[in-house]
């Protein structure tokens, strides 16, 4: 219970004594307008409800007698159900589909080819590895209507769009999102125990979610897998997002049942914000922490200064109200960056356990440059001067900025010179220079030909200050 009384609130499972109609997922995202019905559906409203409830799972936990109970990757006090051990034994049946296609050896300018043959070969076994995972009585669950469709169409749906795509060879934050939702599916099915609160969320984070990373990383390296839809340097990263919400509230202030997740603070110990920029740290940290271990990855795959290539990163790196303020932001980012934007979430498939239907409770999304990113019969090039910095250039003089960072001062600007996030809150002054209209980039199809840098980007940031990466706090950072 929260201190007002209130339960705190879990994806609810469907009664097995009442007949549910289950559907064949289909797409429902055409344009851009469908975002804003999306954002006020039941589906949205589930998949946000999942997402907190695993998110308030993960922070460190607080007993009567003050000794506080952290979850680290590999924890040996996270038991896992029978439920979860049939998970991790799918995972390692999709892992093995990799020794059977090995990646092609020709020259190639984008994703290796063999991808497309191991999506075939994971396509044509999906039934039968869920048959062999699943418990039947959950997969053979009957529809009440007379079209036959049981629960694991819904389910396969979402467990082969958690692969990446083998048309255009690439893995984005969409796809991460169909695996969230496949697990979603299961728990509203009653696959799960039932128990107190954070018990079986912390072994789906730590032993479904985190194994899930690692296989997709995998397939990545193997098969040079292109980021979907990314915004180049101006996305928080290539190619995964919740690691960074889940490895956030893992280093946050503990908490009593009662408390609220609070919005500020660091758990005693926890390794500083910055320590994302000395890669002895990430070394260090990214065997323990969701966090640190989606750092140590872009450490593996990228080279030079991580300010250059991961701008966003760098920014929140500085904020100084500790972890618990950046899962906060990590949470609204999710919503603004990947539940919000169309190339994103137009490949997301409805049914019936992710419904597109209104959520009655909804309230209407205001109208922003994240639901409008889309096509809409003609290319949307705005007016700059009208434009949010979703958008807009940003000015020579403007600040790095994390979308909820707050504003401040400081003696030194970051080593990559100034630059506004595209999407941070607060509208950049203009420069000289500055083209009257932008391209929409948002309407190019995710995958090889999407743009890696944002088209106003300087094709060759300035140098870093002497004296290595430079200072890890952002002028703006508290």
């Amino acid at each position: 219970m929260n201190p007002d009384g209130r339960a705190i609130r879990v994806l609810a499972v469907l009664d097995p004594s009442e007949p549910h109609t289950f559907v064949e997922p289909a797409k429902k995202i055409h344009e851009s307008q469908d975002v804003s019905a999306f954002l006020t559906s039941k589906a949205y409203s589930d998949i946000m409800t999942f997402i907190l409830q695993l998110n308030r799972a993960m922070f460190p936990t607080k007993s009567p007698d003050d000794t506080i109970q952290t979850w680290p990757l590999g924890s040996e006090d996270v038991q896992y159900s029978a439920p979860v051990r049939q998970l991790q034994g799918l995972l390692s049946k999709v892992e093995d589909i990799v020794q059977e296609v090995p990646p092609d050896t020709g020259p190639r300018r984008f994703g290796n080819i063999s991808f497309r043959r191991w999506h075939e070969v994971l396509a044509s076994r999906a039934s039968d590895l869920l048959k062999e995972c699943l418990p039947a009585e959950l997969l053979d669950r009957p529809s009440s209507s007379a079209e036959g469709v049981t629960a694991e169409a819904e389910l396969k749906a979402y467990f082969l769009g958690s692969w990446g795509s083998g048309q255009r060879l690439d893995y984005g934050t969409g796809h991460e999102l169909s695996f969230l939702a496949f697990l979603g599916a299961i728990w509203k099915l009653n696959g799960f125990p039932q128990s107190e609160f954070g018990v079986e969320e912390r072994a789906l984070v730590l032993g479904v979610i985190e194994p899930y990373l690692e296989l997709v990383r995998l397939l990545i390296k193997t098969y040079t897998l292109e980021p979907a839809g990314s915004h180049g340097v101006w996305g928080l990263d290539d190619h995964s997002f919740i690691p960074y919400v889940f490895g956030s509230a893992q280093l946050s202030p503990a908490i009593e049942a009662t408390d609220l997740t609070p919005e500020e603070g660091s758990l005693p110990d926890a390794p500083a914000t910055g320590g994302i920029m000395k890669p002895t740290i990430v070394e260090r940290e990214r065997r323990a922490n969701l966090y640190f271990s989606a750092i140590g990855f872009i450490y593996d795959v990228k080279k030079g200064p991580f300010w250059e290539h991961s701008p966003m990163l760098y920014d929140i790196s500085g904020i100084q109200a500790g972890w618990g303020k950046i899962n906060k932001g990590m949470i609204k980012m999710y919503n603004a960056e990947v539940l919000s934007k169309f190339p994103v979430v137009q490949h997301f498939p409805f049914g019936s356990l992710f419904s597109f239907d209104r959520d009655p409770n909804a309230a209407m999304p205001p109208t922003t440059v994240h639901t409008t990113s889309g096509p809409q019969g003609r290319p949307v090039v705005p007016d700059a001067g009208s434009l949010s910095s979703s958008t807009a250039r940003p000015s020579a003089d403007a600040g790095t900025k994390a979308p909820w960072a707050t504003s401040g001062s400081s003696t030194r600007a970051p080593p990559m010179g100034p630059t506004a996030a595209p999407w941070a809150t607060g509208r950049p002054t203009e420069s000289p220079g500055a083209p009257a209209t932008l391209p929409d980039t948002s309407r190019l199809p995710p995958g090889p030909m999407a743009p890696t840098r944002a088209p106003w980007a300087s094709a060759r940031p300035p140098p870093p200050p002497p004296g290595g990466d430079g200072p890890t706090k952002a002028p703006w950072a508290k």
